[in-house]
């Protein structure tokens, strides 16, 4: 079989070691309902063959040196640290010679010095998610009794610093903390945030079947924006916020942390700007090369993907092999540009953001033709308002030269 990946990028597939297990019930949580999946299988937790098979594959299906696994949920604290001390030395018996990385997403509540210190000993990469300060996030992240979490998670955030582990932020933009672009990103930056991801959140109120939404792509089209906006639930970003959030952070952002503070999103925007591969899934050409499997061995096509529809087999019968490079994943893969609406192949940013992500390509265009983004008007906003600075730093790149350098720009106004 030929094991040059199709999708120009490394195998990756984000593990779920505790399936949709969480302690907080969010309120825009797209993950917690897929428990519904797998109903009838009692408790939800990753078996140590299934752990062991995924190890060794996904190892030998690498064909770069680096290797990077990463352990999502749910929340993947839910699962003892003897779990992890098991996977790292399956990732050591099968290493072969590769240099292996560990990072893991957290809602950083069950954090504590046992789990900081093991962090730091074995150099994993913590990703945490919070958004905002104490009201912007609290609205929506909650315990499920209730309780509100942001107490916990800064508790948690003071202990990785406090044992030296490395870590980045992300927030989920919502129609609260949209409204506050400014207070939002400096919230990030006192609190030593130097890596900070944010994504907006788009939840379609959709049908049911048997307890489940429908996966993408089966549900109603919105004729336009206001459309649209009838059929999100009531903290997904509206695209008119999402545009005024980008826009006003960037600008924050422009003149003075460049270099300092490392904005996913903006530093994304550059890479495409530069022709060059973005690192983020949702702005890239192409979706398919990153995957997810659930506890029990079931790979799905991508982590907003996990219906029946998308599952492309189970690592106990296929190998991870088998399942990344088959034809269902690549159909998957080309899906994201095959849909594309003439609007956005007429588009001069289409290079900037591909369509975006395709879970939120819910709108028909001024043609009437399916498949226009939700958020597009907002994106088209933020690519004319950061045009002229990105072909700046491109140029910067070109010659050499930091990005960093687009600041002098306004240190002179």
């Amino acid at each position: 079989m030929d094991t040059a990946t199709p999708f120009g990028s490394p195998l990756y597939v984000m593990l779920k070691p505790a399936g949709s297990l969480c302690n907080l019930d969010c309120s825009y949580c797209y993950y917690t309902e897929k428990r519904r999946l797998y109903g009838q299988e009692g408790r939800q937790v990753m078996a140590d063959d299934v752990l062991e098979t995924f190890v060794r594959q996904y190892i030998e299906a690498q064909t770069m040196p680096d290797v990077l696994f990463t352990w999502h949920g749910g929340e993947p604290l839910m699962r003892p640290i003897s779990f992890y001390k098991k996977a790292l030395e399956l990732q050591r018996r099968y290493a072969r010679g590769r240099h292996i990385d560990n990072c893991i997403q957290t809602n950083g509540t069950l954090l504590n010095d046992e789990w900081c210190a093991f962090f730091r000993e074995n150099n994993f990469l913590v990703g945490l998610s919070v958004d905002g300060p104490q009201a912007l996030h609290d609205e929506y992240r909650r315990s499920r009794t209730g309780r509100p979490s942001w107490r916990d998670v800064m508790r948690g955030i003071r202990l990785l610093q406090k044992h030296d582990v490395e870590w980045n932020a992300m927030a989920v933009v919502n129609r609260l903390n949209a409204e506050h672009p400014l207070e939002f990103y400096r919230f990030f930056k006192e609190i030593g945030c130097q890596y900070l991801q944010f994504t907006p959140i788009v939840e379609r109120h959709v049908s049911r079947q048997d307890g489940l939404r429908l996966a993408p792509g089966l549900t109603a089209w919105a004729d336009d924006e206001q459309e649209a906006q009838r059929m999100v639930t009531s903290w997904s970003v509206t695209p008119a916020q999402w545009g005024r959030f980008l826009c006003t952070l960037y600008d924050e952002w422009v003149r003075s942390d460049v270099g300092k503070v490392f904005v996913q999103l903006f530093d994304a925007t550059l890479a495409n700007w530069a022709g060059v591969a973005p690192g983020l899934c949702s702005v890239s050409s192409m979706c398919g090369h990153a995957a997810v499997m659930e506890y029990n061995g079931d790979v799905y096509a991508c982590d907003h993907f996990v219906f029946p529809e998308y599952r492309l087999g189970n690592i106990r019968r296929l190998s991870l092999t088998e399942m990344m490079y088959g034809e269902r994943q690549r159909s998957f893969a080309r899906m994201k540009h095959d849909t594309l609406p003439h609007q956005c192949r007429d588009c001069r940013f289409l290079f900037a953001c591909h369509g975006e992500c395709p879970k939120n390509r819910f709108l028909r265009d001024h043609c009437g033709e399916k498949g226009l983004n939700y958020l597009c008007s907002g994106y088209r906003q933020f690519f004319n308002h950061v045009a002229a600075d990105m072909d700046f730093m491109k140029a910067e790149l070109d010659a050499g030269r930091p990005p960093a350098n687009v600041m002098s720009r306004y240190a002179q106004k």
